[in-house]
């Protein structure tokens, strides 16, 4: 008869500098069974977990992301607030969508007008260039020299803005606040809270951005996007630099439709993921958001833009969501089924992808655009084309182009280190990065001429 010789091994020796925590599992185990303790500990941290949660996206009953309401709601070109060259001032901030939404329709529309502005700077001398650029931006006493120098270089901007930087823990009231290298140009403020509270002293409630403000007045006009989208787009300024018409009356229509469709659930349906706190809240808008994007990509199989062969309103409010879905929305908001662009290199695209699009109905001819775009489309090609076919988009004299409105790398890193409740580590992933995406890259099978006038609809002198 054989004998098996069971050997016990040694405990493994903790080796130095590895930290083990306090092994509470270890201590506790002979006083309370480790389910309990799991259990305990799990209901706790859910508990502070749904208290933040609430603090950062007020919530429903049944555990869904509730947006609250606007607390400022005139409308650029209304009587109250005319449109003038030089009296508005954006607060705008790089990772937010509705922010990113504003600065393209500022974009499209020539409100901003920065390549004169760097023209004054040249012909000027150091002093006096430095003088101008303030003026462009600061209202009150101190600007009026200033403002004497830029008047007598040439025409100001149509409209200034500030970046903002998205940093709760130097933030009185939210998370906007202003660095050092764009301070803020009209109230001297901190933070946007304080600006919020210059404009509407004792203010309370959510200190959001967008917010455009009359600087003549030293007052809010609006914080509601798309309010202010549609101001930018209506007001007539002579001495814009595009005649571009986002939202012409005879579509008015079936933008407000789409537009609907796509605000509830893509763009709010995103968030209305990421701060759900209930999986029934989350699975329900998770079916919306895909179904959606579906309903998008299949839009976009028969024509360049979403309502036709002319870039619309509905084009400028779904492009900010697909173009941070991979990169943030997916990883951190859980939306993560599928992507839009999926890989960076056409080599390792999935071969079926070409497939996809017929499985959806879209068609043979969607299916050969699908095959050729497979290598930077996902599972989305029209979609990804669709976005890379906007970001390439020419605005003619102007400095800021559609690529200049987003820095996706800091957009990325913004919202992991800032949404602590839902990144409480703080690691921001490597990517997708702007890179990954090739955003510059023109898609197979899409596309045509980049040339403002030729892609968008134009207003007629008499509007």
């Amino acid at each position: 008869m054989q004998h098996r010789v069971v050997c016990a091994l040694p405990p493994p020796s903790n080796p130095t500098g590895l930290a083990k925590g306090f092994s509470l599992l270890e201590w506790t185990n002979q006083v309370l069974p480790q389910g309990q303790l799991v259990s305990g500990v799990k209901e706790g941290w859910k508990m502070a977990w749904m208290a933040m949660m609430r603090e950062l996206a007020p919530q429903s009953k049944d555990g869904a992301y509730t947006r609250p309401t606007y607390a400022f709601g005139g409308r650029l070109g209304e009587a109250e607030f005319p449109a003038e060259a030089g009296r508005y001032h954006l607060y705008l901030g790089n990772a937010c969508p509705w922010c990113h939404r504003v600065a393209l329709a500022a974009v499209l529309r020539g409100w901003f007008r920065p390549q004169q502005q760097q023209q004054q700077q040249q012909q000027l001398g150091p002093a006096a260039a430095a003088a101008a650029a303030v003026a462009g931006r600061q209202l009150g006493p101190a600007a009026a020299a200033a403002a004497a120098v830029a008047a007598a270089a040439g025409p100001q901007p149509l409209m200034s803005y500030t970046r903002l930087e998205d940093d709760p823990t130097r933030a009185r009231r939210g998370g906007w606040v202003f660095g050092a290298a764009d301070p803020d140009p009209v109230f001297g403020a901190a933070d946007l809270w304080q600006v919020y509270d210059t404009v509407s002293p004792g203010f309370r409630g959510r200190c959001t951005a967008p917010l455009l403000v009359d600087r003549s007045k030293r007052a809010a006009v609006c914080n509601e996007s798309a309010d202010i989208v549609r101001g930018l787009d209506a007001a007539n300024l002579p001495g814009a630099t595009t005649a571009v018409q986002l939202r012409p009356p005879a579509l008015a229509a079936q933008i407000d439709v789409l537009n609907a469709r796509i605000y509830s659930a893509i763009n709010n349906g995103v968030y209305r993921s990421g701060f759900a706190t209930t999986q029934a809240a989350y699975d329900a808008v998770q079916a919306e958001l895909w179904g959606a994007l579906d309903e998008m990509e299949g839009r976009l199989s028969a024509s360049r833009f979403l309502l036709g062969d002319k870039l619309t309103e509905c084009d400028v409010w779904l492009f900010p969501t697909i173009v941070r879905l991979d990169a943030m929305y997916g990883p951190l908001f859980k939306c993560s089924r599928r992507r839009i662009f999926g890989c960076s290199s056409p080599a390792a695209a999935r071969p079926a992808a070409a497939g996809t699009a017929v499985a959806r109905g879209h068609g043979a001819a969607a299916a050969a655009v699908a095959a050729a775009a497979v290598g930077c489309g996902g599972d989305y090609p029209h979609l990804a084309g669709w976005a890379r076919d906007i970001w390439q988009l020419q605005v003619p004299g102007s400095l800021v182009q559609i690529s200049d409105t987003l820095d996706l790398d800091a957009a990325r890193r913004s919202y992991f280190s800032s949404l602590f409740p839902l990144n409480p580590g703080g690691i921001v992933p490597a990517g997708p990065t702007a890179a990954d995406l090739q955003l510059g890259s023109r898609a197979p099978g899409r596309g045509g001429s980049s040339v403002l006038e030729e892609v968008c609809h134009l207003r007629r002198a008499a509007e």
